[in-house]
């Protein structure tokens, strides 16, 4: 039996799925589309040439080895590319490169372009002049890429807006939706986008504005009778950042406006930023047009930093205010300090304050006396040494045999149970649960969790274990 593209392609998603984030699946090979298979060629359709360049440049390893796992050693991978011309009046069309895996160097390809797009032809409804006004973009200029630190956390938005900072309008970014909650860095990133886009091209008329002051300034319109110099001005635009788009609920009008701005620049080709506490899906009092226009680009969330991210963080603001802290007291802050960046940076700040009015010099005793009055939930993670210490003392089973091979029963109980409560007491994600106890892999850690989660169901005893455990972790 032959197998088609479609289940060839399937086969390979499943092995992909297992090694590389959720959001990244869900982002890169979601939107993929298989097409045929010929001659063990397996051909896919992905939406734009950035998005094959970023597979290319990120993932072409991992699709090879999975393609020729399914087809054999001569299996090769071939890509149709939909390149969009809609903003020139043009339909879209597609062109075909191979694989990097393949033995050509795809990347000095050009892509074809129509010879039937008259370029001279004038748009009538440009008003003369317009193009000279002079706008304040409103841009923090602090917001910048070099002072915004990367991270697990947040690599994908900052990737994503480092392409559109690079080519406004004319990637598949387009809105691009920067959505997370509150403190996580949404406005920092949008704004470094505007602020690389005014540094590269400076012709582009930038402007950020939040969905408050856009509901103002068309409420003031309104009074003055001003209305279409509010939208002309809004549609002059080439790249408009609107922050907090979540605020615009329940303000129909308001909505009905931005909705017709939208529309215009992005049939123009102008490039779209917004941000928002919520994913698309999760807004509501928000018209289902609207809505469905954001889901037109990319929607890239800003997630809780990790440990390191928080260390870099503080260690980037220490650069910049030129200061130096103690080691110790900079892991104490970011252990202690996880809800979000702004609380992490605010800390930072009252720490250099208490120090310079107190005349005190800036130790671990320091910080911990300032954070008690800082932040009124201050309790210690627990970390993962400290789990695998006391699981490890409970059933008398040696430390370094949790991280190691072994399949002796008692091993793999008190390893399964180390990592339930690392799941459960930490905010270390799957992968480095998995990697801490002895580099294994998410789907381990997975298949732990659910295995101890059964086992407190269904055993008496098992259960006691565990709530043991936990209360003696609580005490610590």
């Amino acid at each position: 039996m032959h197998n088609t593209c479609t289940q060839v392609w399937t086969n390979c998603l499943q092995i992909i799925k297992d090694n590389i984030p959720a959001q990244s699946f869900k982002t890169w090979f979601d939107p993929i589309v298989p097409l045929k298979l010929e001659d063990k060629v397996l051909t896919i359709q992905v939406p734009s040439l950035f998005f094959y360049e970023w597979l290319e440049e990120h993932y072409v390893s991992l699709l090879r080895r999975t393609v020729k796992l399914q087809l054999g050693d001569e299996g090769r991978l071939e890509y149709n590319i939909v390149v969009d011309q809609s903003s020139n009046g043009v339909l879209p069309y597609t062109t075909k490169m191979p694989s990097s895996g393949n033995g050509s160097d795809n990347r000095k390809q050009s892509m074809p372009v129509p010879v039937n797009i008259n370029r001279d032809i004038k748009n009538p409804f440009v008003i003369p002049g317009l193009k000279k006004i002079q706008v304040d973009p409103q841009l923090n200029p602090n917001y910048t890429f070099e002072n915004y630190v990367e991270g697990d956390c947040n690599r994908l938005a900052r990737s994503a807006g480092f392409a559109v900072a690079a080519k406004p309008g004319e990637t598949s970014f387009n809105p691009l939706m920067i959505y997370g909650p509150s403190g996580m860095g949404k406005t920092h990133l949008a704004q470094a986008i505007g602020n690389q886009i005014r540094h590269t091209l400076p012709d582009k008329l930038v402007i950020y504005v939040s969905c408050e002051k856009f509901c103002q300034q068309f409420v003031e319109s309104l009074k003055n009778n001003t209305i279409n110099d509010f939208v002309n001005f809004y549609q002059a635009m080439d790249v408009i950042i609107m922050d907090d788009v979540h605020n615009f609920a329940g303000k129909e009008k308001t909505q009905d406006i931005f909705f017709h701005v939208f529309n215009h620049l992005h049939q123009s080709g102008k490039q779209i930023i917004i941000t928002s506490d919520k994913a698309p899906k999760d807004l509501s009092g928000l018209e289902e047009r609207l809505l469905s226009r954001f889901k037109w680009g990319l929607s890239a969330d800003l997630q809780l930093p990790d440990l390191e991210t928080r260390i870099s963080i503080l260690k980037k603001k220490m650069y910049v205010d030129g200061i130096d802290l103690p080691e110790e007291v900079v892991e104490y802050v970011a252990h202690n300090i996880n809800n979000n960046v702004r609380e992490l940076e605010g800390a930072m700040v009252s720490l250099l304050a208490h120090s310079t009015l107190n005349k005190k010099e800036i130790d671990l005793q320091l910080a911990k006396s300032m954070l008690k009055n800082f932040i009124k939930n201050t309790n210690k993670e627990i970390s993962m040494d400290i789990i695998q210490k006391l699981v490890c003392d409970y059933f008398e089973v040696p430390m370094d045999l949790l991280k190691a091979s072994t399949r002796k029963r008692e091993v793999v109980q008190a390893r399964q149970i180390s990592m339930y409560l690392s799941k459960a007491m930490t905010r270390s994600s799957l992968k480095t649960i998995g990697a801490f106890f002895g580099g294994r892999d998410h789907s381990t850690v997975i298949y732990a969790c659910q295995t101890v989660e059964d086992l407190i169901q269904t055993d008496k005893k098992f259960r006691t274990y565990v709530n043991d455990i936990e209360k003696k972790l609580k005490m610590s």
